[in-house]
């Protein structure tokens, strides 16, 4: 398989609620637009990955599902968010495997992990070796 893109697509049962919630309280930048303009489907860009947000559905959040955003500093967006008045589903705290981590949801119970990589995590440098 050689895949040239992807995306997440989200199907809300609040779908304005949900994209003011991408757009303004994550504050993600809006990749394109299409549909009706009364009622258009939004694309967010979040780092590598693509947010679609479209159509609409009653059920609930998929058990199971969650979104990995990595940021520059998890307990600055925290207090951010708070401010927002977005609830902290979980404050950040050091996990076992190194990340700083926190929890938000989206306004369909979505879980979204908010990832810090600190400066001295494998994940920041290459353990690769190179044979001579």
């Amino acid at each position: 398989m050689d895949v040239l893109a992807a995306r997440i697509i989200l199907r809300p049962a609040d779908p304005p609620a949900t994209r003011r919630f991408y757009g303004e309280d994550l504050g993600l930048a809006v990749a394109r637009e299409f549909g009706p303009p009364d009622a258009p489907a939004q694309v967010f860009f979040a780092g590598p990955l693509l947010i679609e947000i479209s159509g609409q559905m009653d059920a609930p959040a998929r058990a199971g599902t969650a979104i990995w955003l990595q940021v520059r500093d998890v307990a600055a967006e925290v207090a951010r968010l708070a401010d927002r008045g977005i609830p902290i589903v979980r404050e950040p705290r050091t996990e076992s495997w190194g990340l700083i981590e926190a929890w938000i949801a989206d306004p369909d119970g979505t879980p979204i992990v908010l990832v810090q990589v600190p400066a001295d995590h494998p994940l920041r440098r290459d353990t690769r070796r190179l044979d001579d």
